[in-house]
């Protein structure tokens, strides 16, 4: 499988909103935080949990992978494809971690956004999405003191780290 995706070069994203979920007027957005573990190389022994941000597609502000989950598709499944187009990679997808409401600023309207952790297995060279994002790994933390759990608790997914701030928690 892993072969056949690599192939995958030129898949368009999904694009429309004719398949896209509504609740109460408030659109459906899935999504995923891929969360890997690397070694500290200033403390052996404590690994560094990353998790990996993908630019707005104007190239502003760095966030978390996510988008429409559409009515043909499980949450699950929306949060896999809004994975792999917009950042590149596959993995291991989790328990959900919950759910959210937040204020769209470019649209001004209110989501409910679902996001799972999803345990990094592969970053591709090619995706539907290359030419218009940026991907980048960024240290949250020694892995002995970090939880997925607490980095969710800290951040609201409507909120998009500014350049200033996607320097500062760089590896």
């Amino acid at each position: 499988m892993k072969n056949e995706t690599k192939k995958l070069v030129h898949l368009p994203s999904r694009i429309g909103r004719e398949l896209q979920r509504f609740h109460m007027g408030r659109r459906q957005v899935v999504g995923c935080i891929p969360y890997r573990y690397v070694n500290n190389f200033f403390t052996p022994g404590h690994d560094v949990l990353e998790v990996l941000m993908v630019s707005s597609q104007k190239g502003k502000k760095m966030l978390f992978p996510k988008g429409g989950w559409e009515k043909d598709e499980s949450k699950r499944e929306a949060a896999l494809r809004e994975t792999f187009e917009e950042a590149g990679v596959v993995g291991s997808i989790q328990s959900e971690l919950g759910q959210w409401i937040y204020k769209s600023k470019a649209q001004d309207t209110l989501h409910d956004v679902y996001m799972f952790p999803l345990l990094f297995e592969e970053q591709l060279e090619y995706w539907p999405e290359k030419d218009f994002r940026q991907r980048k790994w960024v240290c949250k933390g020694n892995r002995s003191k970090r939880t997925m759990r607490a980095y969710v608790d800290e951040r609201s997914f409507g909120s998009t780290c500014t350049e200033t701030d996607y320097r500062r928690i760089t590896c």
